[in-house]
């Protein structure tokens, strides 16, 4: 399968790598790229794509990683992870990066209710110095005075408003706004549905049917088109045998010819799931079940 690559997004996230592994004359280049923008928007999808075209196989962590039930823990695993990073470019030959997923789900504080941990201080804290001393991070409990390589740092979030003021500074942190425009979202849902051969203009109809969807709506859209088919398989087989035939079975996983992706099809699929999402959105009980402070939406 082909998928696509936003021009934008791919010049931005090589242009970063690039000023990390030059030497310019009295130039301060940040070691930190942060790519922010809605959720679902494919921020974390692109990065792997431009990280394959650039041939690169990046060190990866997520937000989930930046908290611990022992304090220090997720700050000694990001300098062990970018020292990781640095020694596969002396190693390789080639360019490496640590690419941080959702990092503001781990260290961002959305609001009061959110607790602010040691772990969370040292996360931020472990963060700047290295952006400051990118050649010299050192583990706890040990020194090494030779220089390491400088490796850039890719970071993914949806609302960068919640890190650390001082973390996402100028000079530190380069931001970039992703929100993909009209050209970017026909081509993206283009590659998701490259297998199944639907016309173009159906793709930009569908596309401007929900101009307001995230990226992700129109791969659920796929998806939702084979319910019908895996709803037939289920009762076929019965709900008592379903598991031991899916998981320990001689027989093949079953295969399912291609549904319907007319237009029509698609709105219909496409509609349900609006609706669905808007039910979420209507309810509010979370406005019920804890009245004070602020809601985010």
């Amino acid at each position: 399968m082909s998928y696509y690559i936003s021009p934008r997004f791919l010049d931005k996230l090589a242009v970063h790598l690039a000023k990390n592994f030059m030497k310019l004359p009295n130039v301060n280049v940040p070691l930190i790229l942060g790519i922010h923008g809605g959720k679902g928007e494919g921020k974390s999808f692109q990065c792997e794509l431009a990280f394959e075209k650039l041939g690169i196989e990046p060190i990866r962590m997520s937000g989930g990683e930046l908290e611990s039930p022992d304090a220090g823990d997720p700050a000694r695993l990001i300098r062990m992870r970018y020292r990781e990073a640095a020694e596969l470019v002396k190693v390789r030959g080639k360019m490496c990066a640590l690419l941080i997923n959702d990092i503001d789900a781990g260290a961002g504080r959305v609001d009061s209710t959110t607790q602010y941990t040691v772990n969370t201080q040292l996360v931020n804290a472990t963060l700047m110095n290295i952006a400051d001393n990118p050649t010299n991070v050192q583990l706890p409990g040990s020194y090494d005075s030779n220089p390491i390589r400088r490796v850039p740092i890719i970071v993914t979030g949806n609302d960068f408003s919640t890190l650390y003021a001082p973390l996402v500074r100028d000079g530190r942190m380069e931001k970039f706004y992703w929100k993909p425009d009209r050209s970017d979202r026909i081509g993206i849902v283009s590659g998701i549905f490259a297998p199944d051969n639907i016309p173009q203009w159906e793709i930009e109809r569908l596309v401007d049917m929900y101009p307001d969807r995230s990226i992700d709506f129109f791969g659920s859209l796929r998806s939702s088109l084979y319910d019908e088919q895996v709803r037939k398989f289920v009762y076929e087989i019965g709900l008592e045998r379903l598991s031991l035939r899916l998981v320990n079975s001689t027989e093949a996983l079953p295969e399912f010819r291609p549904p319907s992706f007319d237009l029509r099809t698609l709105k219909e699929a496409g509609d349900r799931l609006l609706a669905e999402g808007d039910r979420v959105s209507q309810r509010n009980l979370v406005e019920e079940y804890m009245p004070v402070g602020k809601v985010l939406r």
